[in-house]
């Protein structure tokens, strides 16, 4: 059904000097259990691009990056051919505007960096996308949070929003377990907690349902 799809995982990471950077606090873990449910779906080709983690699966194709424009050099790589792109790594917003190639070393009680933006990906890949390919995003919020989600999910043109609420009760990051919603053109889902690769199997699931809408329309 689908010959290539392509999964980002993981955070990236932005240089400020030879020993700092900034990040975020992504494990990976989803984009890790994602890329295991392709595999017993027994899709062809996976592609799985990520910034530093732990979690690398076997038996797909592995690209590691670190940096948000490397992020998005690789996966234009291996845009065109392929059906869905799930863009479930946590890409950095800004980064250094200068590297210093010497470390910063510590003087006055406070220091000023300026940081600009960094290439919104998954807004790029939405506009770039084809009637027939899937774009999968994820979001992470702590206010208004269906309001933020369907925001996103209007203007970069996404087929599935995968909407974390990140609290006290619900912390995400570096968790086994996870609670989720789901936005679609016509409705909002929402999940029970349960376990990432669990999730991971449901939004596969949700994946194969927006593709055979797909194949209904297109007929």
């Amino acid at each position: 059904m689908f010959e290539r799809v392509i999964i980002v995982s993981g955070p990236t990471v932005e240089p400020i000097d030879p020993v700092r950077f900034i990040s975020n606090r992504s494990s990976g873990k989803t984009g890790f259990h994602l890329a295991n449910e392709a595999k017993k779906r027994e899709i062809q080709e996976i592609i799985f691009i990520t910034g530093p983690t732990n979690y690398i699966p076997s038996d797909v194709k592995v690209i590691q990056v670190e940096t948000a424009q490397s992020m998005r050099d690789r996966i234009l790589n291996y845009f065109d051919k392929a059906k869905v792109i799930v863009m479930a790594a946590a890409v950095s917003d800004y980064r250094s505007a200068e590297y210093f190639s010497e470390k910063i070393k510590k003087g006055d009680d406070r220091i000023y960096l300026e940081f600009v933006k960094n290439p919104d990906i998954i807004k790029e890949i939405g506009e770039k996308k084809s009637d027939d390919q899937i774009l999968v995003g994820f979001a992470a919020e702590t206010s208004n949070i269906f309001e933020n989600a369907r925001e996103k999910f209007e203007r970069k043109n996404l087929d599935l929003l995968v909407l974390n609420e990140i609290s006290k009760e619900n912390p995400v990051f570096n968790e086994d377990s996870n609670q989720v919603f789901f936005i679609t053109k016509n409705e909002t889902i929402k999940l029970d907690k349960m376990k990432k690769s669990a999730i991971a199997a449901l939004i596969w699931d949700e994946i194969f349902k927006i593709y055979n809408q797909m194949k209904v329309k297109f007929k």
